[in-house]
């Protein structure tokens, strides 16, 4: 059953909407998504940031595995493909004509401006999950390995959870993906359970990442009690706490990079990660080697680079 969150009158006769997709065991009337008896209820969200596309996959892939075998729900599943409609339409970060970031937003404020209010009926529409799983991509610069990021704040009631949900990394910190006024943390700082995943590059969607997030919702619902079939086998997590726990790798000089390593791969000090060529010149700037022993989780994909660009991440 899919149904309005939120509608926002445009110029010229248009129109705003924010919608979702709600599957129940409880029926398709008007309410089943209200009738919270006992009931868990599991809300997955994503295209805050309208250049994000994986998680348009992994909604597809959760509905679809539902669909297949519908006896095995026992819960309420809300998905929300896309938070910022505007920003997916034309592959913008941002809502566009604002220059604003949606997900620096929250916790809204309903009689606020256009973003504010969007925030706020969110929010609203967001209370009474049990979990809420907010998907995000990286930038078209750097591919990011399946992660969850959670604030360090909410890191002790988080992490049970998070271990559930087939990633190859949990970071909690204080990273800008889940400061103060993102959808994370605010949802977390009224008490309800969110977190933050991160996964493959900006306007792509990454099948083999996508899948592993879905079988990490799957479990994670069977755990709430939302899902009673099977689930393939989940990943024991690596563990990373603050922002001193990762090295970041940057461009000493500006060229073009050409990686020597895969995303997710193991590297050790001094191996290399890659070179930065001149190609004018014909020759090699500068040799990039991995500064400590550790998994690579970030990686630079767009090969234009000036000084100070970001080249990589290594969890220590």
């Amino acid at each position: 059953m899919i149904k309005t969150v939120v509608s926002i009158d445009l110029p010229v006769d248009e129109k705003l909407l924010i919608k979702k997709q709600v599957i129940s065991s409880l029926g398709d009337d008007e309410n089943a998504d209200q009738k919270n008896n006992g009931v868990k209820k599991i809300s997955i969200v994503t295209g805050i940031h309208g250049d994000e596309l994986e998680g348009q996959l992994v909604c597809f892939e959760v509905q679809r595995r539902i669909k297949e075998h519908p006896e095995f729900l026992n819960g309420i599943v809300d998905i929300y493909p896309a938070l910022n409609p505007l920003g997916l339409d034309s592959t913008t970060r941002s809502l566009p004509a604002f220059d604003i970031d949606m997900n620096k937003t929250f916790p809204g404020f309903n009689d606020g401006t256009m973003i504010e209010h969007l925030a706020a009926n969110i929010m609203q529409d967001l209370r009474g999950s049990d979990f809420v799983v907010d998907i995000h991509a990286s930038s078209i610069f750097v591919r990011e390995i399946p992660q969850i990021r959670i604030p360090l704040k909410f890191k002790d009631k988080l992490i049970d959870k998070c271990r559930l949900m087939n990633m190859d990394l949990i970071w909690a910190s204080e990273s800008p993906s889940v400061t103060e006024n993102t959808l994370c943390y605010a949802l977390n700082d009224e008490g309800i359970n969110a977190v933050v995943v991160d996964m493959g590059i900006a306007m792509y969607c990454t099948k083999e990442h996508c899948s592993q997030v879905t079988e990490g919702i799957l479990n994670l619902m069977k755990n709430l009690g939302i899902w009673t079939g099977p689930v393939g086998e989940i990943k024991n997590s690596i563990y990373a706490e603050g922002l001193d726990s990762t090295s970041v790798v940057i461009s000493k000089t500006p060229g073009i990079f050409v990686r020597e390593v895969e995303c997710g791969q193991k590297v050790e000090k001094g191996q290399l990660i890659g070179r930065v060529i001149n190609p004018l010149k014909g020759t090699v700037e500068e040799e990039v080697v991995a500064p400590e022993n550790g998994l690579l989780f970030t990686v630079r994909e767009y090969p234009v680079v000036e000084v100070g660009s970001l080249l990589g991440r290594i969890f220590k």
